[in-house]
């Protein structure tokens, strides 16, 4: 089963990080996508840009809302992700404990949803 590792930290903690510790923090990560992908639990996933850099869309009654930044203002931001591959919950609750920025925020895990097949126009399936 497909589980996305939903990645938040403060930014505030990683901008007061030495070049250094994000490097050593950023090397940890890789090794670790590493892990997953030798042990055939990686399937995909990338770091996000700051914060800053979000931009939000709405369609409310037919009108596109565009406003800058994300959603909502939280303690901690949407870092990145890792889509995982688990045998159950357990284990991907397992494998996301792995994953180095747990130790500075939290791992928000969910299993994906399928869509269900296309259908003609209007067809219930």
């Amino acid at each position: 089963m497909k589980y996305v590792a939903l990645v938040y930290y403060q930014e505030q903690l990683i901008n007061a990080m030495s070049e250094q510790e994000w490097h050593d923090l950023n090397q940890e990560c890789i090794n670790g996508v590493e892990r997953l992908t030798a042990q055939g639990n990686y399937l995909a996933g990338q770091p996000l840009q700051p914060i800053e850099t979000a931009t939000t869309v709405r369609v409310r009654d037919g009108e596109t809302l565009i406003s800058d930044g994300p959603f909502a203002e939280t303690k901690e931001q949407l870092a990145g992700f890792y889509l995982l591959e688990a045998h159950d919950l357990n284990e991907a609750l397992q494998l996301a404990s792995r994953i180095p920025p747990a130790r500075l925020g939290s791992i928000e895990v969910r299993p994906v949803r399928e869509l269900p097949p296309k259908t003609e126009t209007g067809e219930m399936p």
